[in-house]
């Protein structure tokens, strides 16, 4: 196989609506991935069933929208950053941003509902992959959920617990 491109693929198992919808924000920056209700469904689509299902016993993938993605809903009006004077603007409001806070917000930004590590992030950001305690990141998030509260807006920056950060709407 030595010069055979080799595609990956992450299938996600989960059963309530709920989990599924999560697991897609989760893995909205993944290539390829396929979110399945159960073992024997995910074993059906590998083409590895142990025993032969019949078209009634296969329930089909439900498609998840993710916020940002195609076929997503899309929501107006928008949060908008202006790099040039480093404004963050929701309607007809705008608030300065420090260079911190812009950089990190257009990292969020570019990928709503994409969960940015706090690895990524930092090297991104602050150009380096020392996290330490994360504290600088965190007071970073802080001030632009303050300044985001400020202009009314309803993009929030969720935390996803030890994992990193992602820009929802409301």
């Amino acid at each position: 196989m030595r010069g055979i491109p080799v595609a990956s693929m992450i299938i996600g198992i989960a059963s309530a609506p709920a989990a599924r919808r999560q697991l897609a924000q989760l893995l909205g920056g993944t290539e390829a991935f396929l979110i399945v209700s159960s073992v024997d469904q995910a074993r059906e689509f590998l083409g590895g069933a142990e025993t032969p299902a019949t078209e009634a016993d296969v329930r089909p993938v439900e498609a998840v929208p993710v916020d940002g993605a195609p076929g997503a809903a899309a929501a107006a009006p928008a949060l908008t950053v202006d790099s040039d004077r480093r404004v963050a603007r929701w309607l007809d409001r705008e608030i300065e941003l420090t260079r911190l806070e812009h950089d990190l917000l257009l990292c969020l930004m570019g990928a709503p509902g994409r969960v940015w590590t706090y690895e990524r992030l930092h090297l991104k950001v602050w150009g380096n992959k020392h996290l330490g305690r994360g504290s600088d990141m965190h007071s970073v998030v802080r001030r632009i959920r303050r300044k985001l509260a400020t202009l009314d807006a309803s993009a929030t920056i969720d935390s996803v617990r030890g994992v990193g950060f992602r820009l929802a709407s409301a």
